[in-house]
Formats: structure tokens, C-alpha cells, sequence
């Protein structure tokens, strides 16, 4: 048997290891995001020799990562679902995983999948060049901007205490009162709090020297990094309309942090029809597939 834990820092050095044994590309293969989400999903995690297991508070578990052999860490995540009184389900795997499970364990399960929840893949060149016709109105946008009195930074000590600032402020600024925006929000603040620890990756844009845009993510793979998170204000501090803030500090954080990544993951849309709108617009290479397995 093995025990469940909360995320802790302590946790990075080993789990980072095992995630990569792996290769997965989905957002929440990643440490990071485990550790600033689970005040959320209520996340636990354990060490199953080469095998890093994730169990949600909703008692599903995610596909484990790892090496070894994979139907020895089913089997340990069986008895600990049995344990609970529970059945071995599976809350989010890639879709090798689930052919896999399928061939493995015949019959045993049922699959779903739901595009909300499909993470956007980008071609790094696509990102840093924005190349051709495609992208025209990026380029646009980006040299709208540039008119402004500007420059990017990374994420240091000295101005990620002005992030947590902007964070606020953005919540503040748009009003939004719908609460997963809320909730995303302080799990941003979550990553800024803990950035360095999590070995985090991290750029701001400033105009007229007040941060007017921020974003942060981590490796996934040695060919993926993933965005976890991005800010921007469409005014200045003056309050004027300030176009081109999205776009520039996606292209200027690309090309500062992901130089050597095939692939950038912005994660999903989360059925959101503008965010959905937003991500389609830069065209990704492929979307992550990801999908549950319900024991019959």
C-alpha cells in the first residue's frame, strides 16, 4: 500500500525527475501546476518506485508518470481506490495512455473525453517568428504596442512583488465576478508566491515603466514548455487604450525563455468562447488530447 500527501516544495526534486521519464506534454503532467492547483482539486501525490502518482479530490486519479511497468502502478492505484471502497477511475491521461489501458485491460473501462480540456500546442517558430499571412494581425498588434514606451523584463526578485500587484489590480480593474476567473486568479498568485522554488520561468512588460503584462510556465517535456499563466491590461497607467499587450509578451517571453522547445502548450480554453477564439488564433500545430476511464 502506499500513502497519498499533499504537494509540497520538498517534493520538486524527485517528481520533476519521474514527470520527465515520461515525456508527457499535457499541462497537468507538470509540477508546477500541481502544486498551485491543489488547494483547488484537493491534489495528493505519491512515490511508487519510478512512478509519480496523482490522485484528485473528486477520487480519480491521473495516468501515472513514470518508467517501470505501468500495470504494477494500475494495480497499486487499484488497491488504493479499493481502500477508499472506491473503483479505479482515471480523471485525465493522453491518448496513448488510454489506447494503452484499452489494450491492457479490456473491457474494464469506459472512456470520455471533452474538448474544453484539450491543451493548445504551438510550434516554437510559429511563436517566435509569427511568420506569414497567418499572422498579420499579430504583427500588427505587437508594432501597436511597440509605439508605447516600453520593454520586457524577466521575472526577478526584484519586480515580481509588482506582478502579484498587476495580478490584483487585473482582477480588480475588469470586475469579474465569475468565480473560476477568481479562483484562477489566486492560483496565479500561488505561482508568483512560490516562483522561485518551483523553479519557474517568468517575463513582464512595462510601459512607461508600470507592468503592463506578465506570464510564467515551466518545462513539461524536453521538447514542451507550457504557459501557465498570462496577464495583460488593455489601458496605460495614463488610461489610454493600449492594443497589443497579449500577443507582444507571448512573442517577447517566447523567444527570452523556450529557445531549445519544439513545442509550447498554452493550455486549455476551458470552454470559453472568446479564450477559445483567442488560442485558435495563433494556430497550434495540435491540440493535447486528454481522457477520462470510468471502471465499468
Amino acid at each position: 500500500m502506499i500513502e497519498f500527501k499533499g504537494v509540497e516544495l520538498s517534493d520538486g526534486q524527485w517528481a520533476k525527475q519521474l514527470l520527465s521519464y515520461s515525456g508527457y506534454r499535457g499541462c497537468e503532467y507538470t509540477f508546477g501546476n500541481n502544486f498551485i492547483w491543489q488547494g483547488v482539486f484537493y491534489t495528493k501525490i505519491a512515490r511508487y518506485k519510478d512512478f509519480y502518482l496523482i490522485k484528485s479530490g473528486s477520487g480519480g486519479y491521473f495516468f501515472p508518470a513514470g518508467r517501470g511497468e505501468f500495470s504494477d502502478a494500475v494495480s497499486v492505484l487499484r488497491d488504493d481506490a479499493a481502500k477508499d471502497n472506491r473503483p479505479l477511475n482515471f480523471v485525465t491521461m493522453n491518448k496513448a495512455s488510454m489506447e494503452w489501458l484499452k489494450e491492457e485491460f479490456p473491457g474494464e473501462f469506459e472512456f470520455s473525453t471533452n474538448r474544453d480540456f484539450y491543451d493548445y500546442v504551438y510550434n516554437f517558430t510559429d511563436l517566435s517568428e509569427l511568420a506569414g499571412k497567418k499572422y498579420h494581425s499579430k504583427r500588427n498588434f505587437i508594432n501597436r504596442f511597440k509605439e508605447n514606451n516600453w520593454k520586457f523584463e524577466p521575472i526577478s526578485p526584484q519586480n515580481i512583488l509588482e506582478c502579484a500587484e498587476m495580478n490584483e489590480q487585473w482582477l480588480k480593474e475588469y470586475e469579474l465576478a465569475d468565480k473560476g476567473v477568481i479562483r484562477e486568479s489566486c492560483v496565479v498568485n500561488m505561482g508568483l508566491q512560490h516562483f522561485f522554488d518551483l523553479g519557474l520561468s517568468g517575463g513582464l512588460l512595462r510601459v512607461d515603466g508600470e507592468v503592463a503584462a506578465f506570464t510564467f510556465g515551466e518545462p513539461a517535456s524536453s521538447d514542451t514548455f507550457v504557459v501557465h499563466a498570462e496577464k495583460a491590461f488593455t489601458k496605460t497607467p495614463s488610461g489610454e487604450q493600449l492594443m497589443g499587450a497579449y500577443p507582444t509578451i507571448n512573442q517577447e517571453f517566447v523567444n527570452y525563455a523556450c529557445t531549445g522547445y519544439t513545442f509550447i502548450n498554452r493550455e486549455e480554453d476551458i470552454g470559453h468562447e472568446n479564450l477559445r477564439k483567442a488560442k485558435m488564433s495563433y494556430h497550434p500545430v495540435f491540440l493535447e488530447e486528454k481522457y477520462k476511464a470510468t471502471s465499468k
